[in-house]
């Protein structure tokens, strides 16, 4: 018997083993959110002090996202062979060592670089953290922990947005603040550094957990003869038309997700809502909706492939979709902050979803071989689509709106991101259905 065939009769880990893994990511994801949301709720501010245009600071909101995907796909390569608990911990360190120095930034130059190596850090994390779940659960059992982990992206903008109100309402007292070897530091640049220091300490657990053992699906079952970065992109190739009708659902999200972080300066200007009250309204009702929602949808989807209803995740992800789209356009043209709030409430469900089951979807139909490769490629897809968010909007607001009215070039996002995925949907059900078969994954 080899040493895969070995591995994958060998019985799933336990229950708390697994949710424990689990909870230690989705902190480490905490993290990594807050690092990443919180300099868009310090636009103005940045944006003041460095004299930038709309257009810079979508470029600057994209710096993540541009390298993010870039280098996942080295991490993905990586993953597959490494331990990978440990991959989590450098990464760890490198995007918190980055936040700082985000904070310490004297020029837009190093302003991007700074949020450039903050994309690299956090590159690691979710490539490990899909491929140890999926060691890790058995497959109908994968959504209630990809969504738990998920739900730290809500959870992590809402405490950045609580965090950026408090700091925002001590500047408005004309507070200053310094630190040990950083001397006096302006508001923003406190808060970047204070965020980002904790994430070292949380590093150093890393080095000493345990992963779970790797459980190759059989070659004869999945046509996977390896697991090198050639053998990705075969299997990837292959199955071209399947992973893009799926993968673009995604990026239709993460564009519109990431050009929202131009939303505190879009609710400032269009009705007058101060940053400091966007920030706070927007941190409760992102803790009280999204970890729910999230929850509630990845426990639909396990209960929903247990009865024998294989392409369960997809059909949630189309409901997300569907809840997303529309409500990402239509708080723009309302009347009111508070109506406009209330609808993006409902755009946060819908975000979520698609946010939670788009990985639960995308491991059903990939071999654990290859799993940390495709889901790096799947975040090198959604990162820079998404990253074309906050730069489109910020061309469009300032080349064709007019910087006045940033909210027609935010409502214009969903719109021009939403038409394709939308025109392959009836072949990327089809398709998913015959590859779930092909995989021995259909029950009836």
């Amino acid at each position: 018997m080899t040493e895969a065939a070995a591995n994958t009769e060998k019985p799933w880990p336990s229950a708390g083993a697994g949710w424990f893994l689990v909870i230690m990511l989705t902190i480490a994801y905490i993290f990594s959110f807050v690092d990443r949301y919180i300099l868009g709720l310090l636009v103005e501010p940045i944006k003041a002090e460095f004299e930038l245009t709309d257009i810079e600071i979508g470029w600057l909101l994209s710096a993540f996202t541009i390298i993010y995907g870039f280098v996942g796909i080295f991490m993905g390569w990586l993953i597959d062979r490494g331990r990978r608990v440990w991959i989590v911990s450098i990464g760890i360190a490198l995007w918190s060592a980055a936040t700082v120095a985000t904070g310490l930034a004297k020029n837009f130059v190093q302003l991007f670089i700074a949020r450039m190596s903050v994309g690299v850090g956090e590159a690691t994390l979710s490539p490990a953290t899909f491929s140890m779940i999926g060691d890790a659960f058995p497959p109908e059992k994968r959504g209630k922990p990809i969504a738990f982990y998920s739900s730290a992206l809500p959870v992590g903008a809402g405490i950045a947005s609580l965090l950026s109100a408090g700091i925002i309402a001590w500047a408005a007292s004309g507070g200053s603040q310094s630190l040990p070897f950083f001397g006096e530091l302006s508001p923003w640049r406190f808060t970047l550094i204070v965020v980002g220091l904790p994430g070292i300490i949380l590093a150093l657990g890393f080095l000493f957990m345990k992963e779970p053992v790797r459980r190759p699906v059989p070659v004869s079952q999945d046509t996977v003869t390896g697991s090198g970065f050639g053998d990705a992109l075969r299997y990837l190739w292959k199955n071209f038309a399947l992973y893009a009708g799926v993968i673009l659902v995604v990026c239709a999200m993460t564009a519109m997700a990431y050009s929202q972080g131009l939303l505190p300066s879009t609710f400032e200007r269009t009705w007058g809502w101060s940053a400091q009250k966007y920030a706070l309204i927007n941190g409760i009702a992102l803790l009280i909706i999204g970890p729910i929602n999230m929850m509630i949808f990845g426990a639909l989807s396990d209960r929903q492939s247990a009865k024998g209803i294989i392409d369960a995740p997809l059909k949630i992800l189309y409901i997300g979709f569907f809840i997303m789209i529309p409500s990402g356009v239509i708080p723009y043209f309302m009347p009111s902050a508070e109506l406009a709030y209330a609808v993006l409430c409902i755009n946060t469900v819908g975000i979520g979803i698609v946010s939670a089951i788009g990985v639960t979807a995308l491991l059903a139909i990939t071999p654990s071989q290859i799993r940390g490769q495709i889901v790096a490629l799947y975040y090198l897809g959604i990162s820079w689509f998404g990253s074309l968010g906050p730069i489109v909007t910020g061309y469009l607001s300032n080349l064709v709106f007019g910087e006045e009215n940033l909210r027609y070039a935010v409502a214009m996002v969903p719109i021009i991101f939403a038409i394709l995925p939308l025109a392959l949907m009836p072949m990327t059900r089809r398709l998913y259905r015959e590859q779930l078969a092909r995989l021995g994954v259909a029950k009836s």
